[in-house]
């Protein structure tokens, strides 16, 4: 019965690596020319260099469409919850972020499609730093996906690899160096 479990664990493990995988390789976070084939500035003629250009044309050319950035990292909370209640605190600032930007979202969903928007309306306002924000709820949210894939790849590269020792090397190389002692001792105690 327990190995029974197990294999039916590890299939469900294997299935959402595989969804998160190809998820993550979409083109969810694509400049607009590059998903529309236009070559980039450098390689135009007459086009200036991007140190030369007015920033508004960078703001302008990235497209971060909300409702499928949330989808990716709402199916990294169900891989979450397959992997078990190690990654409860993951999970939980997950969540978090994911509803800091729904609210936003929901507040004007014609407005605020894009993630860029909304960054953009925190910037105007002054917001983006301070408190509990979409920037912030934004950078750590891409900082969790990156985690989450780093550590499914280790997984998937070594099947029989200790999860532990996969996720502790994934943490260090990608949430440690943004987390304070505080945070990484909170970490090790999880662990």
């Amino acid at each position: 019965m327990k190995r029974r479990r197990e294999a039916e664990i590890s299939s469900e493990m294997r299935s959402a690596i595989q969804e998160l995988s190809v998820a993550s390789e979409r083109d969810v976070v694509k400049p607009t020319a590059e998903r529309e084939g236009v070559k980039p500035a450098a390689e135009r003629e007459g086009v200036k260099p991007a140190a030369e250009r007015c920033g508004d044309d960078l703001q302008t050319t990235l497209q971060i469409p909300i409702k499928p950035f949330l989808s990716l990292c709402n199916l990294l909370i169900q891989v979450l919850d397959k992997i078990g209640p190690t990654m409860a605190v993951l999970r939980q600032d997950i969540h978090q972020n994911i509803q800091r930007l729904e609210t936003v979202h929901d507040s004007d969903p014609l407005r605020y499609w894009d993630v860029v928007e909304i960054l953009k309306k925190e910037v105007s306002e002054g917001k983006a730093k301070k408190g509990p924000t979409c920037s912030k709820a934004f950078v750590w949210l891409t900082r969790s996906l990156d985690f989450s894939v780093t550590s499914l790849k280790l997984l998937v590269e070594d099947f029989e690899r200790d999860m532990e020792q996969a996720v502790e090397e994934s943490y260090n190389n990608t949430l440690k160096p943004w987390h304070g002692w505080i945070s990484s001792a909170a970490y090790k105690l999880s662990n």
